[in-house]
């Protein structure tokens, strides 16, 4: 089973002055603004390439930890999670340095120490975390709400 996604980009002018839009072919989203400065400094209401590798990473995982629970008996009631994604200069130019991850799962019958395990496997077993191990430090705080 093999399931290609695809995402369109459609950018205008040079790296520092001009401006893009993305959109993801299943029409999820449309003509979502992006530029320079709502990658490397403020967002101002646009996205970036970095925001949108958070967002499937925090995806990933939640679909992940769910996936986890159930299958060892504790279906989850919620999962919130919240990734970060750092963006900076390296010495070998800009990349992704860092990906937090923040989780906070409501799961009837399971002690912390149970979630914290389980959140560790969805950490190292997700795909979007499997694509960016080796690359970027990924931490976790997880724990019970």
């Amino acid at each position: 089973m093999a399931a290609d996604r695809t995402a369109r980009t459609v950018w205008h002018g040079d790296l520092m002055s001009g401006s893009g839009t993305f959109s993801l072919t299943s029409g999820a989203a449309a003509d979502l603004p992006v530029t320079w400065a709502s990658r490397a400094e403020e967002s101002s209401g646009r996205t970036s390439p970095e925001e949108l590798i958070a967002a499937a990473h925090a995806t990933c995982f939640s679909m992940a930890l769910s996936h986890g629970l159930a299958q060892g008996g504790n279906p989850p009631t919620r999962i919130e999670t919240e990734a970060t994604a750092t963006f900076d200069r390296t010495d070998d130019g800009f990349r992704i340095t860092r990906m937090a991850i923040t989780v906070r799962g409501d799961v009837p019958g399971m002690d912390e120490a149970a979630f914290v395990e389980a959140a560790q496997g969805a950490k190292a077993n997700c795909p979007v975390s499997k694509a960016l191990e080796g690359n970027v430090e990924i931490t976790l705080d997880a724990a019970l709400a």
